[in-house]
């Protein structure tokens, strides 16, 4: 079953020698991050609820002239709580208790930026206990089909913590939208997303992180999690038989940084906070260093 895989990093871990998993990890996710060291009462809580918590940091050069912009975000992944088949209310209920949790959790962690996946209500960018949500997520409010050009453009949000853009979903198959957040002054794109692992699933290390280097921004890819059965079968509207799932949301969410390295990804099959701490410097330095070595190529 694709969701039997715990996770690419668990699966390193067992079979790869002790001596040679950090030179691989190295290889496939760059520079090393820094694990942060996130409150005991925060790992508790986490593991009494039943979600991942796991923390990593990014760092930039010191400089003279310019202090250290540190922000901290958090990436919010999850199943459905209860069976499809539940009432509506009864499951919005319980799914609104389980982010409540999640996002006490990122409170204590000293997150100041918080996404969730894709299709969590509508799109809105509001500040609440002392942390900035982005939420309430759609393409669009004409649903004649889900994927639908935008009409607004790629809007940036200035906000104390930094800038900040949203690309929603299939938007990351598509370079020139980031490209476009990052011209409009993007610092963290965040890409909330509900991707199934026969659809996407070798895509997704490369698309996000390929964006942060090219665009010399941090990106956060934040995929939901679990399979969801149906008991009435259903078409997807691309000519295959009717099915009672979509396939196994395979989670993974990560934070890419400027500079090529990347967090390892949450689980591929439980509820999981990511919670990052990055310098805002590092995306100037980046671009810096390349357009330095573009003049003297030129």
């Amino acid at each position: 079953m694709a969701g039997e895989l715990e996770s690419l990093e668990s699966c390193l871990e067992r079979y790869i020698p002790p001596q040679d998993l950090t030179e691989v990890k190295r290889i496939l996710y760059g520079g090393e991050t820094r694990k942060l060291s996130l409150p005991a009462a925060a790992l508790s809580s986490a593991q009494e609820r039943d979600f991942e918590l796991q923390g990593y940091g990014f760092d930039a050069a010191p400089e003279q002239l310019r202090r250290p912009r540190i922000v901290r975000v958090g990436l919010v992944q999850n199943k459905i709580p209860l069976p499809t088949d539940t009432a509506v209310a009864v499951q919005v209920a319980a799914l609104h208790r389980r982010i409540e949790e999640i996002v006490e959790v990122a409170a204590m962690c000293g997150v100041n930026i918080i996404c969730f996946q894709e299709a969590w209500r509508k799109l809105r960018i509001e500040e609440k206990m002392e942390m900035y949500s982005i939420d309430r997520i759609v393409l669009r409010e004409d649903y004649s089909t889900y994927y639908m050009e935008g009409n607004t453009g790629h809007p940036v949000f200035q906000t104390q913590f930094g800038t900040i853009a949203v690309n929603i979903c299939f938007g990351r198959h598509h370079p020139l939208n980031w490209l476009m957040y990052s011209l409009n002054g993007a610092e963290i794109i965040f890409n909330p997303s509900a991707t199934i692992g026969t659809l996407s699933e070798s895509l997704w290390p490369i698309e996000a992180r390929n964006a942060a280097i090219a665009n010399h921004c941090f990106t956060c890819p934040i995929n939901r999690v679990g399979t969801e059965y149906y008991k009435n079968a259903f078409t997807s509207g691309d000519g295959g038989k009717a099915h009672h799932d979509l396939g196994h949301f395979y989670g993974s969410s990560y934070v890419a940084a400027p500079d090529g390295s990347r967090t390892p990804g949450l689980s591929r099959t439980r509820d999981g906070l990511l919670v990052v701490e990055m310098d805002l410097n590092l995306c100037r330095q980046v671009s810096d260093k390349w357009n330095f070595k573009s003049r003297i190529s030129l």
